[in-house]
């Protein structure tokens, strides 16, 4: 703003100064600081169990006599299966641990600082001037 000078040479009866002084002020706004993503990850692993099973046969052994005399018999097996027990493997899900995920919002203050403007009327005086102010 141009400054407004009074001389001996100008003499208006009426001057009025505009003078201004800067407040602070503070505007707050959200900003995106971080973009998360949350996802569950399969990871495979091969288990080996050793386990038992038992089967059941049917054992026919036949021994067969040598009519020489010779004392090597002969003998015959014959194994038929009758039943045993099969494996079945099934696979039940069971709870590993549990994640809560959420937004919470916290408060802090943060101090702001910045340099302020202010105007000030001065008076320049020529000569000896007694300045007399009225309150």
């Amino acid at each position: 703003m141009p400054e407004k000078e009074i001389s001996k040479h100008n003499h208006p009866e009426d001057v009025t100064f505009h003078l201004h002084k800067e407040e602070m002020q503070v505007s707050k706004k959200w900003v995106d600081t971080a973009d998360v993503k949350v996802y569950k990850k399969t990871y495979i692993e091969a288990k080996q169990i050793t386990v038992p099973v038992t089967r059941e046969e049917l054992i026919i052994e036949k021994k067969i006599a040598n009519p020489k005399g010779n004392t090597d018999a002969q003998m015959e097996t014959i194994r038929i299966p009758l039943s045993e027990v099969r494996i079945e493997v099934s696979l039940h899900p069971t709870v590993l641990e549990e994640v809560d995920i959420f937004k919470k919002q916290f408060e802090e203050l943060k101090r702001v600082n910045d340099t302020v403007k202010e105007e000030k009327l001065h008076i320049d005086t020529v000569g000896d001037i007694k300045v007399k102010v009225d309150d």
